[in-house]
């Protein structure tokens, strides 16, 4: 019985038209470009990794939608299972901090310090596809490690901000927090410490739900009314206060470690200080990020275009040593590629062109001799900037045009048997 073949790809996946093909190669050369003038450089890990790696308890919800790989040739015993750990030991990586971690464990010692690494690549989860989110999607990173001061957080941010200013971004904001701030505002509400990450998920729903909604799923978890209420008042005045972090710095004394809001603030002002005026820097108090790897300051990119978040990353000190036993400072911040694409496919973007685009349309039959003259014309002008296409004339030569012509072709030379013509 004959099987079927199906021609549409995998559900969560998709192929890629050359319409967006040449924005993304675009966008590509921009990123490469911008972060190589900021000094990071380029790097590529396998796709596939450990699975005892990527169940490493850093990757957060990202860990149930790992798409896992069956063990090959004579160590696959299915009949001998007994578990799924039996049939499977690896799997295709869901980002790429937990191969870059992986990578730089492995290569420490031939790598400068601090390194600063680009990596973009495909990952994979098995997610439920929607709107600018797919199974499988190109992510773009760059993270800095052995840098333990904030100079690291403020390289990232001016290095990302300024490759979305180049790509054509502007009124974004940058929102900005620290993991640390988050835990002090807890402890000094009187949260146990376990409950950290409960209390957090629920305050991560502060733009959906509001503050009296936060209040609501808290009491109905069972934290004490007393805690919520002075929980919730810190960032009522906050919303208040002149200056929101002399605020919060002055409530946290005691409880918050020594130093931190001193380098917080500098990253603020540093950044203020260098970027234009095509994003914002603002501190958000209710940013949370959900990798539970994140150690101190957190960012995320928002973009009222998209109506969400278009990439994020934050400073993640304690990951290395889950490899090698030593801790190593990190930090990092990836962009939002697939949202980004999406966006610029939406509002009609067309990658700018250095020369012209012109299609050379030969006659069928056309003699060897001016075959050869036609080449050699295309190639001159390539050299010039140009891009060419040599194409054979179809009967249709209208519609071909019209065609061309959509796809960006502005200028037609028409060649045929016996003579030249424009």
């Amino acid at each position: 019985m004959a099987v079927t073949l199906s021609k549409k790809p995998m559900t969560g996946m998709k192929d890629i038209l050359p319409e967006e093909m040449e924005i993304r190669d675009y966008v590509i050369g921009i990123i490469k470009e911008t972060y190589g003038n900021f000094g990071f450089t380029s790097i590529e890990t396998p796709c596939v990794e450990n699975l005892a790696n990527l169940n490493c308890k850093a990757g957060g919800e990202n860990e149930k939608l790992i798409f896992k790989i069956l063990k090959r040739g004579e160590k696959l015993r299915i009949h001998e299972a007994e578990s799924e750990e039996d049939l499977t030991d690896g799997g295709l990586r869901y980002d790429l901090t937990v191969p870059l971690v992986r990578y730089y464990s492995n290569h420490a010692n031939e790598l400068p310090a601090p390194f600063k690494a680009l990596q973009m690549g495909n990952v994979w989860r098995a997610d439920r596809p929607q709107r600018g989110r797919y199974r499988q999607f190109m992510q773009c990173d760059i993270d800095i490690l052995g840098e333990a001061s904030n100079l690291a957080e403020i390289e990232l941010i001016l290095a990302t901000t300024t490759t979305l200013g180049r790509i054509g971004f502007k009124n974004f904001n940058i929102r900005i927090n620290d993991r640390q701030i988050l835990k002090a505002m807890a402890a000094y509400s009187g949260f146990a410490e376990e409950s950290y990450d409960q209390v957090f998920i629920i305050l991560d729903k502060m733009d959906k739900i509001g503050r009296e909604g936060v209040a609501a799923e808290l009491q109905e978890a069972g934290f004490p009314k007393e805690s919520v209420d002075k929980y919730l008042a810190l960032f009522e005045g906050m919303e208040t206060a002149d200056d929101a972090i002399a605020y919060i710095a002055e409530k946290l004394s005691g409880v918050l470690p020594e130093g931190v809001m001193e380098s917080f603030q500098e990253i603020i002002d540093s950044v203020e200080a260098t970027k234009g005026d095509f994003f914002r820097l603002v501190f958000d108090p209710t940013l949370v990020r959900g990798m539970s790897y994140y150690t101190g300051t957190i960012f995320e990119i928002d973009m009222p275009e998209f109506g969400g978040s278009c990439g994020g990353g934050g400073r993640y000190d304690r990951m290395v040593g889950k490899f090698t036993g030593n801790d190593v400072p990190a930090c990092g911040f990836s962009i939002g590629f697939e949202r980004i694409i999406l966006l610029l496919l939406e509002s009609g973007f067309k990658v700018p062109k250095a020369g012209k685009k012109i299609a050379y349309l030969m006659e069928k039959g056309l003699p060897s001799e001016k075959l050869c003259e036609v080449m050699a014309k295309a190639q001159a002008e390539r050299e010039k900037g140009n891009q060419i296409l040599v194409a054979r004339m179809n009967k249709n030569k209208k519609f071909q045009k019209e065609q061309l012509t959509a796809q960006g072709y502005e200028d037609f030379e028409e060649f045929y048997k016996e003579e030249l013509k424009r």
